[in-house]
C-alpha cells in the first residue's frame, strides 16, 4: 500500500475522504502508517487484530476482573481529582500537560509526544515531540479529532531517545504497545486519553455549527453526566444543549460524521495506558474542573505520586440506575428514532437530569451504549472482522442485556463462531 508523504499539519485538516483514501476501510490514522515503522501496522493495528487482553496481561500483570472493570479497564486505584493551582487554558485544569512536563523537569523523560492546535486552528490537533516543560504546558487544551500521534516516533528514533512520555488515545496506545519493542526504549511512561466518536477536523466545525449559535467562538466543549454540551465561549459564558435537542441528522447521523473505526473502537477507557485521566465519572459543576484518574499499574502508580502533591483529591459520587435505560437502548439500535418534537424533548431532556444515572453510574451508561452501538455496528458492517477485533470482555460486561439483545436482533449477544459470520456476509 502506498501512502502520499504529507505534512502533519496539512494531514490533520483533511475530511474523512481525503484522510483515508487508499487506506483500510478500518483505521484511525493514528500514524503507523505514515512514518518508517508502516511495515508493522498490520501487527500493531488494533482493528487488524485487537490484542488488549493480551496486552493486559503483559503490561498489567491481568485481565479485568468482573464489576467495574469489565468497563473501566484494569486499575489499582480509581482518585478523582484537579490542580490545585489550574492552567486555565486547559480544558479542565491542566493534568496530563502538568504530569508531563514534571516528567521532563526531574530528568525522567527526555521527549513527550503530545498534541497542540495546528496553525490557525483551535481544534485541529498537531502531534509533535515536546522536549522542554515549557512546549509540554503550551500544547494544553482538548483537541478532539483524529491525530497521527504515532508519525513522530520517526522523529524519537532519529534523536536516539530512550526515555518517552506518550499522550494519546486507545487505538494509538494499543499500535505503540505493540511497537514498543522496536523503539529500544529504557523507560517509556504512557498517559492515556479517553476517546469515543473521535471525527476529522471539518466533520467537527460541522458539528459544532450545529450545537452552538456561536461555533466560532468556543474554547471548550464537552458532553457532560447532566445530559448537555456544555460549550464555554471566548467571552467566559456557558452555552448549554440537551443531548436530545442535538440534531444529528443534519449530519448525516452518526455513521455520516464519526470514521467506521471510531465506530468499532472498545476502549472507550483507553485501558492500555499507565495512567488514564478523564471526565466521564468526575462530579459536576464543570466549571469546577474534577477529573477521575485510573491507576493502572505500577508505572501509572510511579505517574500518580508524581503529580500528587500538585494535586486537590475529591469523592466520588453516584446515583440513578442505568440497566432499565441501557436495556430500553437495544430496542433503540434495533429500531432508531426520529428526533421527537419539541416538547417530549423538553421532558425527555427533564427526565434524565432528574431521573437519570449520575457520577459513576453514568460513566457506566455511556460506556455500555458504545459497546452496544459499536458492536451492532461491527456486526453490520464487518461481521468477518469480529472475531479479531471485539475483545472478550466486551461480551461479558454486557451479558446483563443477552436476552432483551437476542429478542431485538434474533440472534444471541454471544460471540458468533467464524464460520458462521463468514457464512452470513457472504
Amino acid at each position: 500500500m502506498t501512502m502520499t508523504a504529507r505534512p502533519l499539519h496539512e494531514i490533520t485538516l483533511l475530511s474523512q475522504a481525503e484522510r483515508f483514501k487508499g487506506r483500510p476501510k478500518l483505521c484511525s490514522d493514528c500514524g503507523v502508517c505514515g512514518g518508517e515503522l508502516r511495515p508493522m501496522m498490520a501487527a500493531s493495528c488494533v482493528f487488524v487484530n485487537n490484542k488488549h487482553e493480551e496486552f493486559e496481561r503483559q503490561f498489567h500483570g491481568r485481565n479485568r476482573r468482573d464489576g467495574d472493570e469489565l468497563l473501566f479497564g484494569v486499575h489499582r486505584a480509581i482518585h478523582i481529582a484537579r490542580m490545585r493551582t489550574p492552567n486555565l487554558e486547559a480544558q479542565w485544569s491542566g493534568i496530563i500537560t502538568s504530569l508531563a512536563a514534571l516528567l521532563l523537569e526531574r530528568g525522567l523523560v527526555e521527549g513527550v509526544i503530545t498534541t497542540k492546535a495546528a496553525p490557525g486552528t483551535r481544534w485541529a490537533p498537531l502531534p509533535f515531540l515536546a522536549r522542554t516543560p515549557e512546549e509540554v504546558r503550551a500544547s494544553a487544551g482538548n483537541k478532539p479529532c483524529l491525530s497521527p500521534n504515532l508519525e513522530v516516533l520517526d522523529e524519537v528514533r532519529a534523536a536516539g531517545l530512550k526515555r518517552l512520555a506518550f499522550i494519546g488515545t486507545g487505538c494509538q496506545v494499543h499500535a505503540l504497545r505493540a511497537l514498543e519493542p522496536e523503539l529500544g526504549l529504557e523507560q517509556l511512561y504512557v498517559i492515556g486519553l479517553p476517546c469515543t466518536d473521535n471525527t476529522s477536523y471539518p466533520d467537527l466545525q460541522r458539528f459544532l455549527k450545529v450545537a452552538s449559535k456561536s461555533p466560532e467562538t468556543i474554547v471548550h466543549h464537552e458532553f457532560m453526566q447532566d445530559f448537555r454540551v456544555w460549550m464555554r465561549h471566548e467571552d467566559g459564558h456557558t452555552e448549554t444543549i440537551n443531548f436530545v435537542d442535538l440534531d444529528v441528522s443534519a449530519l448525516g447521523g452518526e455513521r455520516g460524521v464519526f470514521p467506521a473505526a471510531c465506530l468499532s473502537c472498545f476502549d472507550y477507557q483507553n485501558g492500555l495506558a499507565d495512567l488514564t485521566v478523564g471526565y466521564l465519572g468526575a462530579p459536576l459543576p464543570p466549571d469546577q474542573r474534577w477529573q477521575w484518574m485510573f491507576v493502572r499499574n505500577e508505572r501509572g502508580e510511579e505517574l500518580f505520586e508524581l503529580i500528587r502533591p500538585s494535586l486537590e483529591l475529591g469523592q466520588r459520587t453516584e446515583g440513578g440506575d442505568r440497566r432499565a435505560g441501557i436495556q430500553a437502548y437495544v430496542g433503540m439500535l434495533r429500531k432508531p428514532r426520529k428526533r421527537p418534537p419539541l416538547p417530549v424533548r423538553k421532558f425527555v431532556a427533564w427526565l434524565q437530569r432528574s431521573k437519570g444515572p449520575k457520577g459513576v453510574e453514568f460513566a457506566r451508561s455511556v460506556i455500555e451504549q458504545k459497546l452496544l452501538r459499536n458492536l451492532v455496528y461491527v456486526r453490520d458492517q464487518f461481521p468477518r472482522h469480529e472475531q479479531r477485533i471485539v475483545p472478550g470482555y466486551v461480551y461479558r460486561a454486557l451479558a446483563y442485556t443477552a436476552d432483551v439483545y437476542a429478542r431485538e436482533f434474533g440472534r444471541p449477544l454471544a460471540r458468533v463462531p467464524a464460520e458462521a459470520a463468514t457464512r452470513s456476509e457472504a
